[in-house]
């Protein structure tokens, strides 16, 4: 069952060129959906228009059946959606237990309500331990697990996910990348995530969707069935590799892409 569609999907800013032009895309609840694409293509802003920070100007979008309107909005589905942005963005004057209580304190929680829920996925991330510590006392990667604990909070079926590791070295981005399928399996979210590297597209993903610029518009995908365990093993495997190159041969395809 589709919990996202897409249906001829554009997005224009006032006296620009188009961002984004007829975006067809279904994504099944549970599913894992990395997005590449050379810089500036659009991958951000589709994921602004799929949260709803961002309208649409042509096309449709249909969460969990209901379809919303083109204008920046509220949701109007049961369907919540958490997201992680490129950087924590954290709130230094908050501790870890702050940072991660705000989206429910927005809503008008208490935080004596509030504090298992909390608690729950500050274990889940690893992180109970360092609640009270402020933001300045934590290495990146461990603000980005608060980031993702905040997006967690609310309880999200849709978790979208802009590059989030980038900044990251690369043992501590590998070390988040088997988290969060760990995470993924155990509690069945759907995930949409945009990255720039092939490699963890392929790590982590179901299907691998390439985006060309210019408009910004998917020009393939790579269907990814690795038949074992995700790790370190899968990481070296011949199978890998060839979705590897699969991806990496279309990601090239799009950089040669100008226009449509």
């Amino acid at each position: 069952m589709a919990i996202l569609q897409l249906q001829q999907l554009g997005k224009t800013f006032d006296g620009q060129a188009p961002v984004l032009r007829g975006i067809d895309l279904e994504v099944e609840k549970g599913a894992f959906v990395s997005v590449l694409g050379p810089s500036g293509c659009g991958k951000s802003t589709l994921l602004r228009v799929i949260s709803g920070l961002e309208g649409q100007s042509e096309g449709k979008v249909v969460v969990d059946g209901c379809e919303q309107s083109g204008e920046v909005r509220g949701r109007g589905h049961d369907t919540d959606i958490g997201y992680v942005f490129q950087e924590p963005t954290l709130l230094p004057w908050e501790s870890v237990f702050g940072n991660v209580f705000w989206p429910l304190k927005v809503r008008g929680m208490r935080k004596r309500q509030a504090r298992p829920q909390v608690e729950a996925v500050l274990e889940m991330v690893g992180l109970l331990d360092s609640a009270k510590k402020r933001p300045s006392e934590l290495s990146g990667g461990m603000k980005m697990r608060v980031s993702i604990a905040r997006a967690l909070v609310t309880q999200p079926e849709l978790l979208l996910m802009d590059e989030p590791f980038a900044a990251l070295d690369e043992i501590t981005r590998n070390k988040l990348n088997a988290d969060l399928l760990e995470l993924k399996e155990q509690h069945g979210w759907t995930v949409i995530f945009v990255t720039h590297s092939v490699y963890e597209s392929a790590f982590l993903s179901d299907r691998i969707v390439v985006m060309a610029g210019n408009p910004g518009r998917i020009i393939g995908e790579v269907a990814v069935t690795p038949q074992c365990r995700r790790d370190d093993n899968y990481r070296t495997s011949q199978r890998y590799n060839s979705y590897c190159r699969e991806a990496l041969q279309l990601v090239q395809k799009a950089s040669t892409l100008t226009g449509a």
